[in-house]
């Protein structure tokens, strides 16, 4: 471990030991094709995603820190004064700074970031701005098995905003969250935002900016493969498309191919036909009871729920049976 000021830490939390090639391959060669979303996020797409956050289009980064806003000391409450606060998915921290102004007796917090350089300079800025409270971050994905640090507070507590929950299947996220509650322990607790159904104009117009933000986060996974599996997809090649699947309850986005056309990855050749797609990423909405549902069969149960007035977005908080 090593230790850069007094009170932030940074931890290795696993080695991200799936195989990019293999696994980015073995999505080029399915059909359809298809590239997990966590890939989006080195050092460029991170940055390009709280772009993303901060568009007129893209809804529920604000409607969510509306809620948390509006509700941060009733979930400061539900969370408990002893508890250590964990955030997957961290970022630049932005939205766990409205909780933690409600917790000013907190004294340790855990961010947990795949993207690594991303994560310790938002962890730097976060303890300086915190003197009080122990910041341990860890770099990992916090899908996999993980080793946390040692901390000195028993309770945990998890923050997972955004609706990241949304971008699970069905199936994984069902293992996400039993495996979530395991990490938790009976009595532990999940803070967690949860983005609804609603008419599929607004959906539509959150993934297709007309600033061209999500497109350029979506082109960027192809340079990030360009660079570090030395692939040869040309940007100008694929187009990003985005639409709401009103009967699968999701957002879908996809890299479009512009035309017949061969890629170069390692020694492997991917064949494209125009028109044909890579499935990037899946965005599920949900209404409040049917979340609620799912977290009651994966070890959880619901204890309070938040929302704003036009009930686009939702904030659940729910414990450890």
């Amino acid at each position: 471990m090593k230790t850069v000021k007094q009170n932030v830490h940074y931890h290795v939390g696993n080695e991200n030991e799936t195989d990019m090639y293999s696994e980015i391959l073995n999505g080029l060669k399915s059909m359809p094709k298809s590239i997990s979303p966590k890939y989006f996020y080195d050092k460029k797409g991170s940055e390009l995603f709280e772009s993303i956050t901060m568009l007129r289009e893209y809804y529920p980064t604000r409607t969510e820190l509306f809620i948390l806003n509006k509700y941060k000391y009733e979930m400061a409450d539900a969370a408990g004064a002893d508890s250590v606060l964990i955030e997957f998915g961290s970022g630049s921290s932005e939205k766990v700074r409205t909780l933690l102004e409600a917790m000013p007796q907190l004294k340790e917090y855990v961010p947990i970031d795949i993207s690594k350089d991303f994560l310790y300079q938002s962890a730097r800025a976060l303890s300086i701005e915190y003197p009080n409270i122990n910041v341990h971050a860890v770099s990992a994905d916090y899908t996999a098995k993980f080793e946390m640090p040692k901390l000195e507070s028993k309770r945990k507590v998890v923050f997972f905003p955004g609706s990241t929950i949304g971008n699970f299947e069905p199936h994984e996220m069902g293992e996400f969250l039993k495996q979530t509650a395991e990490l938790l322990k009976p009595g532990g607790g999940l803070l967690i935002g949860v983005d609804l159904k609603k008419d599929h104009t607004v959906l539509n117009a959150a993934y297709n900016d007309q600033k061209g933000v999500t497109r350029d986060f979506n082109l960027n996974l192809l340079n990030r493969l360009n660079r570090e599996l030395l692939a040869d997809f040309k940007l100008e090649d694929f187009s990003h498309h985005a639409f709401y699947h009103a009967e699968k309850g999701r957002v879908e986005m996809h890299l479009v191919s512009l035309k017949d056309q061969v890629i170069t990855i390692g020694d492997e050749e991917i064949a494209f036909q125009e028109g044909e797609t890579i499935h990037t990423e899946n965005s599920y909405k949900f209404t409040i009871e049917e979340f609620q549902e799912i977290a009651s069969l994966c070890g959880f149960t619901p204890k309070k729920v938040w929302c704003d007035e036009k009930r686009w977005f939702s904030m659940h908080f729910l414990e450890v049976k």
